[in-house]
C-alpha cells in the first residue's frame, strides 16, 4: 500500500524540479522530503530517483506512479467538489493567479459579484505571469489561473490542465508623437525607435519580436520590464514605442495615441484553466463565471448582467453562479 502523502511528495518533485524546491514550496527541510522519498522507494520496491551531477531526477518506473497519482488525485479533486456540490451554498477558500492587466481590469470586477453574491467564499489572489499561472496550478498552490496565448504562439497544454475560454484582448501599437513620431505611425516605419517589451523568455517577448522582424526590422530593445504600467509610462514620456492591450483601458480612456495591427496579429485570446477534476467544483465554477462576466462587462451600459440557471441571492436578488 503506497502512503498518499509520499505519493504527493513524489509528484511535486516532478513538477518543482528540485528537492529543495518541494521542501520550500511545503515548509519542510530538504532531509525530510528525502527521507519520505526514500521510504517510498521501500514501498515500490524499485528506485524512484536518480542523481544527475547535483540533483536527482525521476526514474521510469517513478513515472510511472506518478501518472497513476496525477489520477488518484484528480479523483479526489471530484469528491472535494461534488461534497461542495452537496451544500447549499459554496464556503470554501479560491486560490487565482492572474497576469498584470487581467488583475488590473477583470479580477476587481469578479471580486465584486463574488462579494455580493457569494459571501461565504474566501478569494486570494497572486499576480503572476502565464507561464508561472501554469505551475502555480499545476503544483496545487492556485486554483484557478487566467491564460493568455499570443497570436501565432502555441503554448503547451499539459494534459493536467482543463481549459475554459474567457474572450479576446485586442492588442495595439502605442507610440506618443513627444519622440518625434508622426500621429499616424506604422510599426514599419519604427525600425530605429527605442521599444519596451517584457522579458526574454515569456510569449508576450516572442510574439512582440516575431511582429517587427515581420515588419521588416529587429526591435531595438532597451527597456525590459514585465510591468505594462512600466511600459505606458515610458511611451507617455515618449522614451519607446510598445505593444499594449486593451485590457488596460478599461474604465478610462487610453492616454496615449494607439495603431491597429496586421488583423491576424490583432488579438491575444484569454482563458481560465484549471486542474483537471475541479472544474465541477461550484466554488471554482463561480469564480469562472465570475470572471467570464467581468471580461464581458462594457461600461457603457452600466449593468453586470446575471448568472442564469442558478438560486436568486437573498442579499442582491440577482442569480448565482
Amino acid at each position: 500500500m503506497f502512503d498518499l502523502h509520499r505519493l504527493r511528495l513524489l509528484r511535486e518533485l516532478k513538477h518543482r524540479g528540485t528537492l529543495s524546491a518541494v521542501a520550500s514550496a511545503l515548509s519542510y527541510s530538504p532531509s525530510t522530503i528525502s527521507q519520505q522519498l526514500s521510504q517510498l522507494e521501500s514501498e515500490a520496491g524499485v528506485p524512484l530517483l536518480e542523481p544527475v551531477g547535483r540533483r536527482v531526477r525521476l526514474t521510469p518506473q517513478a513515472e510511472i506512479l506518478v501518472a497513476h497519482t496525477e489520477v488518484v488525485l484528480e479523483r479526489l479533486d471530484r469528491a472535494r467538489a461534488e461534497i461542495l456540490a452537496s451544500i447549499s451554498e459554496p464556503a470554501a477558500t479560491v486560490h487565482i493567479a492572474a497576469f498584470q492587466s487581467a488583475l488590473l481590469s477583470l479580477v476587481p470586477q469578479a471580486l465584486e459579484l463574488l462579494r455580493n453574491e457569494y459571501p461565504l467564499l474566501r478569494i486570494q489572489v497572486v499576480q503572476m505571469g502565464r507561464q508561472d499561472g501554469v505551475s502555480a496550478l499545476l503544483n496545487g498552490d492556485c486554483d484557478v489561473a487566467i491564460d493568455v496565448e499570443y497570436p501565432g504562439i502555441s503554448a503547451p497544454r499539459p494534459s493536467e490542465i482543463e481549459r475554459e475560454p474567457l474572450g479576446e484582448d485586442t492588442l495595439q501599437l502605442a507610440v506618443t508623437n513627444k519622440a518625434g513620431a508622426a500621429a499616424s505611425e506604422t510599426l514599419g516605419s519604427l525600425s530605429s525607435y527605442p521599444w519596451v517589451m517584457e522579458l526574454e523568455g515569456t510569449d508576450a517577448r516572442h510574439w512582440a519580436v516575431a511582429l517587427c522582424r515581420e515588419a521588416g526590422f529587429e526591435p531595438d530593445v532597451r527597456y525590459e520590464s514585465s510591468d505594462l504600467l512600466v511600459h505606458l509610462r515610458l511611451v507617455e514620456h515618449g522614451h519607446a514605442a510598445a505593444f499594449l492591450p486593451s485590457l488596460m483601458w478599461r474604465g478610462w480612456l487610453p492616454t496615449v495615441p494607439l495603431q491597429r495591427l496586421p488583423p491576424h496579429q490583432q488579438v491575444r485570446t484569454l482563458a481560465t484553466i484549471v486542474r483537471r477534476g475541479a472544474s465541477c467544483n461550484p466554488a471554482i465554477q463561480a469564480v469562472r463565471q465570475a470572471l467570464s462576466r467581468a471580461h464581458a462587462y462594457k461600461s457603457s451600459s452600466g449593468v453586470l448582467l446575471p448568472i442564469p440557471n442558478q438560486r436568486p441571492n437573498a442579499r442582491t436578488g440577482l442569480s448565482e453562479g
